[in-house]
């Protein structure tokens, strides 16, 4: 039975060492924050994520740029060569041509080495979602299973992977065009946070508000027990924009509530952050639905 490797995008904002111990092979994605562009590595080797969110906060003009299917073309031939099957799980479709890239090449590999297999999943995630979603496709590898079945897994699970969120300053929401700038001065004013969620096309889709910060995150935990199967037993991703108090605090409502053991905390990375800015909390968690 041939090995295989899982290859994902830097979108999917996994702390390093872990995805250093998952043996993963990770294509970094681009951000250019105040005309200056870097390239979004999990270990920070470029510019580390407090110093992008430190320029962020001063409104410094950011965005980010596509990555094309030549990206993709050298660590996946490569892998190949090497005699490994490639199972790559890319960054959302409705938020990124990121995945259309990964999947081009590999369709194009794919009949140049008709003897390896190569699989490309639209994960329909993102951030520490797209994460948590790699991370259950390795433990199902180190289960010993094929990379079919790891295959079937992740697209039999993507749509149980469920992504709640708040952002902290609705200028940012304003700024990406999903709110207009009535409703970011008026939500500013009377602390409105909104409570978002990834649908299952891989949208990012508001649903809802909570009056103050404390009571964003309570919500955030309330859609964990609303939606959550076995959290107790589960492994819960949350990624934050530079605010890591708020994310512990999260996560101790979590294993107070719910009784959750493990917990997982890493950055919202520059890419998503560029959108979501400074402040954003998510909770990342398998349930009935989305």
């Amino acid at each position: 039975m041939a090995d295989f490797i899982i290859m994902t995008d830097s979108s999917c904002d996994l702390p390093a060492d872990l995805a250093e111990k998952m043996e993963l092979s990770v294509l970094p994605l681009y951000v250019d924050v105040d005309g200056q562009k870097y390239v979004n590595y999990l270990d920070e080797r470029e510019i580390a994520f407090s110093e992008i969110y430190a320029k962020l906060r001063t409104k410094c003009p950011a965005k980010t740029s596509a990555v094309n299917f030549n990206d993709f073309l050298e660590p996946m031939e490569a892998a190949l060569r090497a005699g490994k099957d490639i199972l790559y799980i890319g960054f959302s479709s409705g938020l990124s041509s990121t995945y259309d890239a990964g999947a081009t090449a590999a369709r194009e590999l794919a009949e140049r080495y008709p003897e390896r297999k190569i699989y490309a999943v639209d994960s329909l995630c993102a951030s520490m979602g797209q994460g948590l979603m790699v991370y259950l496709a390795w433990k199902q590898k180190r289960q010993g299973k094929t990379i079919d079945q790891v295959r079937d897994y992740v697209e039999d699970n993507k749509l149980h992977l469920c992504h709640w969120f708040t952002i902290d300053d609705l200028m940012f929401l304003k700024r990406g065009g999903r709110i207009s700038g009535a409703t970011a001065v008026v939500g500013s004013v009377l602390s409105i946070k909104p409570i978002m969620h990834v649908d299952n096309d891989g949208h990012l889709i508001k649903v809802g508000t909570a009056r103050g910060r404390k009571s964003s995150l309570k919500a955030l935990a309330d859609k964990a027990g609303e939606l959550g199967v076995d959290l107790g037993i589960q492994t819960v991703f949350i990624s934050h924009g530079d605010c890591l108090d708020d994310a512990n605090y999260l996560a101790d409502i979590m294993r107070t509530r719910f009784g959750v053991k493990e917990i997982v905390i890493s950055y919202v990375g520059p890419v998503i952050g560029a959108h979501s800015g400074p402040g954003t909390v998510a909770l990342f968690f398998l349930g009935r639905e989305r």
